[in-house]
C-alpha cells in the first residue's frame, strides 16, 4: 500500500509553479500502476511498456520496443540506461506519460552525433503536448531552502523533492539526445517542460540536447548548478530556455528557433528566484551564458526577458527576428534586476542585433552599462558544425 500512495501522490498535480504565458491546458488523470520494479502491458517478446515506479537499476534493450504509458519514476539509487541510437516512444496522453530521474538515481543515455537518442511520441501525427518529458532531480543548492540546508521542495508535477547542498550533485548523463512533441501544463501553475532540470549538480552532464516542437518550455533549469552545452530548441511554445531559484551554472554554445506560424513567448526566460515560493537563500540565479544565436518568427517576442533579480553574464550573442532583444523589469521593488547591472552582477558583451529587431534594449540601467562590447565581435554558436547529424528541423 505505501507504493501505491506514493504514486498517486506523485501524479497529482502540485501547487507551486512558474508563470505560464499562452499554453493550452491538459487536464491530468490518475491512471497510474502500482507496479514496482517491472514494466507493465508487455505485448510481446519485442514490444513493452514502461509505467511505474523502479526500485532497481533498468537497462533498455535495443531489440524491444519501449512504449512510455505512464510515469516512469526511477527511485534513489537506481539507474536507468537508453542505449546510443534507441528511440523510446510515448503514448500521446499528455502529461500523465513522463520520465522522471528522482534525487539520487540516475539516467545514462549517451548517444553520438551518428546514433542519436530520441525520446518522442508514438501518435500517428504527434504534435506539441503528446506527452510530459523528461524530469531531472538533483540535490544541488536551490534559493526557495536556506542556504547550505538539506531541504528540499517538491516539483510542479509529481510532488517530487528536489534541492539540497550537494553542488557537485551527479544525476547522469544525457549526450546527443533529442526530445520531442513533449511539454505541457496540468493548470495555470502546473507545467512539464522538454527537459525539467530541478537542482542538477555540476556533475551531471547535458551536453548535444534539443528540445523539439515542445508544449511548454524548451530547458527549465530550477536552481542548481549544473553546466550544460550545445542546447537547440526549435518552436517550444512557451520560452525556449528558463531559469529560476538561483541557477547558477553555465550556458554554453546555445541554438534557439521560432518558426513563423507556431506558438512561443520569449528566447530566455530568466528569474531571480521562483516568485511563487519565499526567496530564502542569499544568492540570486547568475548563470554564465555564452556563444548564443537566436532567430524568432519577427513577432512582438522578446529574446531575452530578465526579471525578479536574475542576473547574469553573457557574452557573444547574436539575435535575428525579434521584435525586442533584452528586456529588464524591476518586477520586485526589493530586488530590482536593475541592480544587477549597476554592481556588474548583469552584463552582456559582444551582442549583434540584425536589422528586424525594433527595439534591442529595454530597462531602466542605462543600456552602455549593460550591453559592453562591440557588435563586430558577435558570431553566436556554430550549429552549421555542432548540429549536424542529431537535429531536427533547422532552418
Amino acid at each position: 500500500m505505501k507504493n501505491k500512495f506514493l504514486l498517486l501522490g506523485m501524479v497529482a498535480s502540485l501547487i507551486w509553479s512558474c508563470e505560464r504565458d499562452d499554453t493550452s491546458e491538459i487536464v491530468i488523470n490518475d491512471n497510474s500502476v502500482t507496479t514496482v520494479n517491472n514494466t507493465t502491458g508487455s505485448t510481446s517478446d519485442n514490444a513493452m511498456n514502461l509505467n511505474g515506479l523502479y526500485s532497481t537499476d533498468l537497462t533498455l534493450d535495443p531489440a524491444i520496443t519501449y512504449t512510455i504509458t505512464g510515469p516512469v519514476l526511477m527511485a534513489s539509487g537506481t539507474t536507468l540506461t537508453i542505449p546510443a541510437g534507441m528511440t523510446v516512444s510515448a503514448a500521446p496522453i499528455g502529461v500523465n506519460a513522463y520520465i522522471a530521474i528522482q534525487q539520487g538515481a540516475k539516467i545514462i543515455a549517451d548517444g553520438t552525433a551518428t546514433n542519436p537518442i530520441v525520446l518522442t511520441s508514438n501518435a500517428a501525427s504527434p504534435s506539441s503536448g503528446n506527452w510530459g518529458g523528461l524530469i531531472m532531480l538533483g540535490k544541488a543548492p536551490i534559493n526557495s531552502t536556506a542556504d547550505n540546508s538539506e531541504e528540499t521542495t517538491t516539483s510542479e508535477v509529481g510532488a517530487l523533492a528536489y534541492g539540497g547542498n550537494i553542488a557537485d550533485d551527479n544525476s547522469g548523463t544525457l549526450r546527443y539526445v533529442r526530445i520531442e512533441y513533449a511539454g505541457g501544463a496540468i493548470d495555470g501553475n502546473a507545467e512539464l517542460n522538454g527537459l525539467s532540470a530541478y537542482a542538477l549538480g555540476s556533475a551531471t552532464i547535458i551536453d548535444y540536447v534539443q528540445v523539439f516542437e515542445g508544449s511548454d518550455d524548451g530547458f527549465e533549469f530550477f536552481g542548481g548548478t549544473v553546466n550544460a552545452s550545445h542546447l537547440v530548441v526549435v518552436n517550444a511554445e512557451d520560452d525556449s530556455i528558463d531559469w529560476t531559484e538561483g541557477f547558477t551554472g553555465t550556458l554554453t554554445d546555445i541554438y534557439i528557433q521560432q518558426d513563423s506560424g507556431k506558438e512561443h513567448d520569449s528566447g530566455f526566460e530568466c528569474d531571480g528566484f521562483n516568485t511563487d515560493y519565499a526567496f530564502v537563500g542569499t544568492s540570486l540565479s547568475k548563470p554564465t551564458v555564452t556563444n548564443v544565436t537566436l532567430s524568432g518568427d519577427g513577432d512582438s517576442g522578446r529574446a531575452f526577458r530578465l526579471r525578479a533579480g536574475s542576473q547574469g553574464i553573457f557574452s557573444n550573442i547574436m539575435v535575428a527576428t525579434f521584435n525586442r532583444g533584452f528586456v529588464l523589469e524591476d518586477d520586485d521593488a526589493s530586488l530590482p534586476t536593475s541592480q544587477g547591472v549597476t554592481d556588474g552582477d548583469l552584463t552582456a558583451t559582444d551582442v549583434f542585433f540584425n536589422a528586424n529587431v525594433v527595439t534591442p534594449y529595454t530597462g531602466v540601467a542605462p543600456e552602455a552599462d549593460f550591453i559592453k562590447g562591440s557588435s563586430a565581435n558577435a558570431t553566436g554558436t556554430a550549429i552549421a558544425s555542432w548540429g549536424i547529424g542529431w537535429t531536427v528541423g533547422i532552418n
